[in-house]
């Protein structure tokens, strides 16, 4: 691969999963990487991991629920280290509850974590980049942004919107130097994936899944959907009309959400 097109980069959620792994993907390549979560000790060990290795990853404590904290620590960090060329908002959290069992709490911060803060991480250094006339935005989604599943309400609805909103950021970009990359991948082995409770299909490894998207970044692609089985299922489900799409999910709800799977809806005549 030719030499990566940013030196500095900054990344959240970078204490596990895909996060941390990108983080040393990237490091592993030059770029000097600005880790942030909130789990310090763990942002630690991943700089001591790189440094080993010659790479440069410099741990950033933050919570992105607090989205004007989040701002206004990536704004300085942009400012203090010269501009940073790459930005990727991955923090993400989401919990099995269906709407039978839905509790506002978990909801509220679903969209804290998941909306506003990675709102927040990609509005933040976009001033900097727009002045420099280049830079690179990534959100990572989920294949789940496109169609819910039972008891992903919530999750999908923010996934949703983030991939609205990097859309709409792209168009409005197209021109000005600015990149904008949206990740959508599938089931992937993580701390988040091992707390569900139900069969996922085609789930990849983690250092799989960085390399691809790794690779789509740094070729500054528009998006990236992975693996092609789950894309290909994703993509059959948008076109189905809104009534039989609700019939087919609600088939796969477990008997445990309180209402018998495959129960027609109250509302509609039988």
């Amino acid at each position: 691969m030719r030499e990566l097109p940013w030196k500095t980069a900054f990344i959240t959620g970078a204490s596990s999963g895909l996060g941390r792994g990108l983080a040393r993907w990237l490091a592993e390549r030059g770029v000097q990487v600005f880790a942030a979560a909130r789990r310090e000790a763990e942002l630690r060990a991943l700089a001591d991991e790189c440094a080993k290795g010659g790479g440069r990853v410099e741990p950033v404590r933050l919570d992105v629920s607090d989205p004007r904290s989040t701002f206004a620590e990536i704004a300085r960090i942009d400012g203090a280290c010269g501009g940073l060329g790459l930005v990727v908002a991955n923090a993400g959290i989401g919990f099995d509850m269906p709407a039978t069992r839905m509790k506002w709490e978990q909801v509220e911060k679903i969209i804290q974590v998941n909306v506003t803060g990675a709102a927040a991480t990609l509005c933040a250094a976009l001033p900097g980049m727009l002045e420099r006339g280049r830079g690179q935005l990534v959100g990572i989604s989920s294949l789940a942004g496109f169609r819910a599943m039972p008891g992903m309400a919530a999750y999908a609805a923010s996934k949703a919107f983030l991939r609205v909103f990097l859309e709409g950021l792209r168009v409005d970009l197209l021109g000005s130097g600015v990149r904008v990359t949206s990740i959508y991948p599938g089931f992937v082995k993580s701390g988040l994936t091992a707390k569900n409770r139900f069969k996922m299909p085609f789930i990849l490894e983690t250092d799989d899944a960085v390399e691809r998207m790794g690779r789509s970044i740094a070729r500054g692609d528009a998006e990236l959907a992975f693996p092609w089985q789950i894309v290909s299922m994703v993509r059959a489900a948008r076109v189905l009309p809104t009534a039989l799409w609700t019939a087919v999910a609600a088939r796969a709800r477990p008997a445990r959400d309180g209402i018998a799977s495959g129960t027609t809806d109250p509302d509609r005549p039988s």
